[in-house]
């Protein structure tokens, strides 16, 4: 990677790299791909509203796309390929974000030896945001060849480690299910939703904001089910506490579409010692951003909502998620993003 300037000293996690805003954003027409042998700069002519200044902040509109070119610049090599997706933090806000590459096909894909631009598209779904130069709502990630787990080796591992806290882990197709939470212990506290027309949210400030300016508390009363609403944003959590030990990463990935009319989880990455005792995580839940599409679908507690795909990295890192200064999200339950005081 080539940076325009030295990369802060905590951009580089675990096992991905944080992407920052450059300087300028354009409001765009619709979102777009280039398609192959076209720069992402030649379609920014055509379909360019009009241009942002970033430097000292700008409020970026819910139900609008955004592309902003980022500080950081690909320089693969041909057996390495780069993969994107956004923040946690991101996920949690209903920021819809996608890298974008010259001649790309396919969002959030890097292809191995690409060297060139990289822009991310945004597209603000709940909440208007404050954004700017520096600041991080990506994050990219590396690999060479293939390292996902095979279905026997995610079977072995498991037995070992516990990946999902289940009597009865569900795996199948390399993946293990994970199931979502409605018990509503105590107070019957399941979620949140996010409210319609708020006011901003600053991504770079910690703990500012209330949470009911911004979310609604879902609760629930006798039967453990929910009913999603159309096109109406969610904050929910597994029934399971997840783990990934310090040598693996996970990536949540949907399940069969034809079982459930809804997303789950925009940010589906988990660094490697997510969960992981030895680093404060033990009880960690997966937090799950979940919206409906076009119908109600009514969720029940213990339903699969998503499966944890793992990969193996080349070695251990050096420092794994939650150690040293440790993180908002080690040993969670059910929680909102960083933004919010809790």
């Amino acid at each position: 990677m080539v940076s325009d300037g030295d990369l802060d000293s905590d951009q580089v996690q675990p096992a991905s790299l944080d992407l920052r805003l450059g300087r300028v954003a354009y409001r765009v027409r619709a979102s777009f791909l280039p398609g192959p042998g076209t720069p992402v700069s030649d379609k920014l002519k055509r379909f360019a509203l009009h241009e942002i200044d970033l430097s000292a902040g700008a409020v970026l509109e819910t139900g609008c796309v955004y592309l902003v070119p980022l500080q950081e610049r690909a320089a693969l090599p041909d057996d390495i390929e780069a993969s994107a997706n956004p923040k946690s933090s991101t996920g949690r806000l209903d920021i819809f974000t996608r890298v974008i590459v010259d001649g790309a096909t396919a969002f959030d894909q890097i292809p191995a030896g690409y060297r060139g631009p990289l822009y991310l598209e945004i597209s603000p779904s709940s909440f208007p945001v404050v954004v700017r130069a520096g600041s991080r709502l990506a994050q990219m990630r590396f690999r060479v060849g293939s390292a996902v787990l095979t279905e026997a080796e995610l079977r072995a591992v498991h037995d070992k480690e516990t990946l999902v806290a289940s009597s009865t882990p569900v795996i199948d197709g390399g993946a293990i299910g994970v199931s979502i939470d409605l018990s509503g212990p105590g107070d019957g506290l399941v979620g949140y939703r996010a409210k319609r027309h708020t006011g901003v949210v600053d991504v770079d400030r910690k703990g500012a904001l209330e949470v009911l300016d911004y979310w609604e508390p879902v609760v629930v009363r006798g039967a453990r089910d929910l009913v999603l609403d159309p096109h109406e944003f969610y904050i929910l959590v597994s029934r399971e506490a997840v783990h990934v030990p310090p040598q693996l990463a996970a990536e949540m990935v949907p399940i069969d579409p034809l079982v459930g009319e809804f997303r789950v989880h925009y940010a589906g990455f988990f660094d490697p010692g997510f969960g992981h005792a030895a680093a404060g995580g033990r009880g960690a839940r997966a937090v799950l951003e979940v919206r409906s599409h076009e119908v109600p679908f009514i969720v029940e507690h213990g339903q699969l909502v998503g499966r944890l795909v793992y990969e193996r990295m080349q070695r251990a890192p050096d420092r794994v998620y939650g150690s040293g200064a440790g993180s908002h999200y080690q040993a969670q339950g059910l929680k909102l993003s960083k933004h919010f005081a809790q």
